[in-house]
């Protein structure tokens, strides 16, 4: 088996790869199929909007239910919890036995779960609820990540981005499916979003009849296949300390991103004078713009390399993060996109960088990226939540300004390059 590190000239043996793969070859992976990148992009838009219709329901179960802020953290807790702690639990099954139809099902039980949802007559049927919802998320994610993987070819990168945008953009639409949806036609108004998830089964099952198309062909090609990798030759103790540091990243980021998703609002109201409305604007731009910057990180990556679109996303928030809590409004605003652009360039790229760490766990290493940044999240939440009673808004606010700083381990992480391996 003959390897060669590609440095953007070409060679033979490149040749012969896109020769085969312009001819129509079956060379498995060895060209970018864009219409099923673009249809599990657009799936993971949907199944990240779903996700989202239980914090944009926090007002409405609050007024319509009268519950507890504690119980509404109770809930956001349950979503989180089973779709992270599941996640690389599914991913791992998977790897060892690839599930193409567990994606309509997966998204067959978030539409169950959104159902109980929107006619719940008490707290334990909305646990239950959002329990469905947070295993659809378990089973889409890692095995979304997989068909994205395998439709990447060389466009690793780009691939990831293009499926990572879409569950951002999903849960950019929170404050908006709040305001314009849930406000108007309250908790019975999460029924309109069945209509989301069924047409997310159908997709689903068309990207299902590629995906085993593919195990198939693969089986028959083993021989004649191409496998990219950009990080060759790493002993068993480098790629477990690289884990390791991305895991760290991930815990910073996180904890981060979820004291400005869900409690910034209140540090722009007490700092401010804003209201609910006028801060949810803010919050909107923070987390549209980072989708943005979700897209460009993946094709970046693929020019440039893995580890330094990493760093670029973990460094240049530092400082605009640590003054964050002490600007005025107008640049306030403009700081909350920068660090929503640069934070998200590396969303898609550690779960690329992790899935090149261990090529033979593919799904396990996107269930455990992503699962954990869901973990974390809502044990975030929980933390963040903790810190403000006890220290106050804007003190806490300058606490978790310091988190970014965290990332800079990312300075450890090996050093990846292309190559092709035939």
């Amino acid at each position: 088996m003959d390897n060669f590190v590609y440095n953007g000239k070409d060679n033979k043996e490149e040749t012969e790869v896109k020769g085969m793969a312009a001819k129509g070859g079956s060379v498995f992976g060895s060209h970018p199929v864009y219409p099923v990148m673009f249809a599990i992009g657009a799936c993971h838009l949907l199944n990240d909007t779903l996700q989202a219709v239980i914090p944009a329901m926090f007002p409405i179960l609050e007024t319509e239910l009268g519950l507890t802020f504690t119980q509404l953290g109770l809930i956001a807790f349950v979503l989180n919890m089973v779709a992270s702690v599941l996640q690389p639990v599914v991913g791992f099954i998977s790897d060892k036995k690839p599930m193409p139809f567990a994606l309509p099902l997966g998204m067959a039980s978030s539409m169950v779960g959104l159902g109980l949802l929107a006619f719940a007559p008490n707290y334990w049927t909305i646990l239950l609820a959002v329990a469905l919802l947070g295993l659809g998320s378990a089973v889409f994610h890692p095995e979304g990540s997989r068909v994205s993987y395998m439709a990447a070819g060389p466009r690793r990168g780009l691939s990831q981005s293009i499926y990572q945008v879409g569950g951002n953009s999903g849960q950019a639409l929170a404050p908006l499916i709040s305001a314009f949806i849930l406000v108007p036609l309250g908790q019975r108004g999460a029924a309109l979003f069945m209509l989301v998830a069924a047409l997310g089964i159908f997709i689903l099952a068309k990207i299902s009849v590629w995906y085993k198309k593919q195990l198939e062909e693969e089986k028959l090609q083993k021989v004649k296949r191409a496998v990219l990798t950009s990080l060759p030759g790493l002993t068993r103790k480098q790629v477990g300390a690289a884990l390791t540091m991305l895991l760290v990243i991930i815990f910073a980021r996180s904890f981060y991103m979820t004291s400005i998703t869900s409690f910034f609002i209140f540090h722009l109201m007490n700092a401010y004078e804003l209201t609910i409305q006028q801060g949810q604007v803010y919050i909107f731009v923070f987390l549209a713009v980072g989708a943005v910057g979700t897209f460009f990180g993946g094709p970046l990556a693929d020019k440039i390399g893995r580890k330094r679109v990493i760093m670029l996303s973990l460094s240049v928030p530092i400082p605009l993060a640590l003054v964050l809590p002490h600007v005025p409004l107008a640049v306030a605003a403009v700081l909350l996109a920068i660090i929503g652009f640069v934070l998200m360039l590396s969303f898609s790229v550690m779960v690329v960088y992790a899935q090149e760490l261990v090529p033979s766990k593919i799904g396990t290493m996107a269930g455990l990226t992503v699962g954990l940044a869901f973990g974390m999240g809502a044990v975030g939440s929980v933390l963040i939540g903790m810190l403000m009673d006890s220290i106050g808004i804007a003190e806490t606010m300058i606490v978790v300004s310091f988190l970014p700083i965290l990332g800079l381990v990312g300075i450890w992480l090996p050093r990846d390059r292309k190559v092709v391996r035939l």
